[in-house]
């Protein structure tokens, strides 16, 4: 069974429209206590302490009934965007997603997703979880932007989608419309590399 460790609503769409099986059960871990630099590292970290926070947590948490034990994977991601250096996570207010979505018009930067897997066997009559594997990976995609009109920007920005999403965009919403091209994996911008997943689910 997989447990998908995060509360985000476009990766479990993303699980649900393959037919991948699994339960989400959000993370309680706090982002805010690691101070890594290095967006790409910083990814693969808060991922990593995502997946391994509900693995040390794993019996307090109350399980569907029909629920068969056994094997579990607890799937842990955390996208990041990086612009020419700086990391963008949501935007704190409109204010600050316009001035971010003036500088990235008709230019391009980096959406970084870390993945974290983490197999091993839980035994409902002891109530312990004994991994057995950790496989971790952060994904990159180039996201380049159109040329937009100040107008375009602010209409975008009102919708508030920018405020709930990494680089202050979502390319499975509105904003999709003003991402040009990507380089590398589609679903990944979308927070979860679904070819990476398939690959390590199944190996």
């Amino acid at each position: 069974m997989l447990i998908l460790a995060s509360a985000s609503q476009s990766r479990k769409q993303l699980l649900e429209n393959c037919q991948i099986e699994f339960i989400q059960i959000p993370s309680n871990f706090d982002e805010n206590s690691i101070k890594e630099k290095n967006t790409y590292h910083l990814a693969l970290e808060l991922s990593f302490q995502k997946a391994n926070s509900l693995s040390d947590n794993i019996q307090e948490i109350s399980f569907p009934e029909k629920l068969n034990f056994g094997l579990l994977q607890i799937l842990g991601c955390d996208s990041i965007f990086e612009f020419k250096g700086e990391a963008y996570g949501k935007p704190s207010d409109k204010e600050e997603a316009f001035t971010r979505w003036k500088k990235m018009s008709g230019e391009y930067g980096f959406l970084h997703t870390g993945h974290t897997l983490i197999i091993g066997n839980f035994d409902s009559s002891l109530n312990k979880f004994r991994v057995i594997k950790t496989i971790k990976k952060t994904v990159s995609s180039r996201v380049y932007f159109s040329k937009l009109e100040d107008w375009e920007i602010k209409s975008y920005v009102d919708t508030n989608e920018p405020l709930h999403c990494a680089g202050g965009f979502a390319l499975e919403g509105i904003g999709g419309k003003y991402i040009e091209k990507i380089e590398g994996c589609f679903s990944n911008v979308m927070g979860l590399s679904l070819p990476w997943l398939r690959e390590n689910l199944y190996r």
